[in-house]
């Protein structure tokens, strides 16, 4: 059972596709004809060149919407597609979950013909992240044990070109930062249950965590102290966009 076939099951509904951040991985793309979707999950940013997505939660392929790409239950470590099956392959928001990275590394290079896009994040800008500095810490020991750093990632590419992912004050895909700017939104139960970080720890823990931040928020406190984020249209939280060309 992957860790998606236990909190995935309102995922489609809290994780809906940025147009803004669909763009970027568009153009890293650039004119790849056919793509490999790894860890595709519901589909989110798969774009209409998808030849074939991989994933192995049920659950999560049961939410795949009409006239999606043809998906195939399995794991990044062992794709069950041929040599140079695609121009491209990508894996988005996906690394953090696989149990063999450099297996699964090697696997996206050996099915794209010509370049591999991964979106992930660096954990030593995200750790920073006021949301877990200052309230869920345990999130943030959590990412510290699963997030991949960077530069691995760069040296298992054979190198990459790295490009920040700048968040929108609105983005309407619930990921860890999506709410930078809008702290009530952890407070919603559709959105915790599309967060890994909040759906993978104890509720002993996240709930407590998101009672002093909704004492905060009605106190004026938050505000207070993040009155600097209110005016900005878009926030580094760490996410970034790996492009390999083969």
């Amino acid at each position: 059972m992957t860790v998606y076939d236990q909190i995935g099951r309102t995922y489609r509904a809290a994780r809906r596709p940025d147009p803004r951040l669909d763009d970027q991985i568009t153009a890293a793309l650039g004119d790849a004809a056919t793509v490999v979707n790894v860890g595709a999950g519901t589909g989110s940013y798969e774009p209409p060149a998808t030849l074939i997505a991989v994933e192995p939660s049920t659950v999560m392929i049961a939410q795949r919407p009409p006239g999606s790409a043809p998906v195939v239950r399995a794991r990044a470590e062992a794709l069950p597609l041929a040599d140079g099956v695609a121009d491209a392959a990508m894996a988005i928001l996906t690394v953090h979950h696989w149990t063999d990275l450099a297996a699964g590394i090697a696997e996206l290079r050996r099915v794209a013909r010509r370049r591999v896009v991964i979106l992930t994040w660096d954990q030593e800008l995200t750790r920073d992240y006021w949301f877990l500095r200052e309230y869920l810490p345990e999130g943030a020991a959590l990412d510290d044990a699963r997030a991949v750093p960077i530069a691995d990632l760069v040296r298992l590419l054979g190198g990459a070109r790295v490009e920040p992912v700048p968040i929108p004050h609105n983005c309407t895909d619930g990921f860890g930062a999506a709410y930078w700017r809008r702290p009530e939104g952890y407070l919603d139960p559709m959105v915790q249950a599309g967060m890994s970080v909040l759906a993978q720890l104890d509720q002993s823990i996240v709930r407590p965590a998101l009672d002093r931040l909704a004492a905060d928020l009605e106190s004026g406190r938050w505000h207070e102290r993040h009155r600097d984020l209110l005016g900005m249209e878009e926030y580094d939280a760490g996410y970034r966009l790996l492009v390999a060309d083969l």
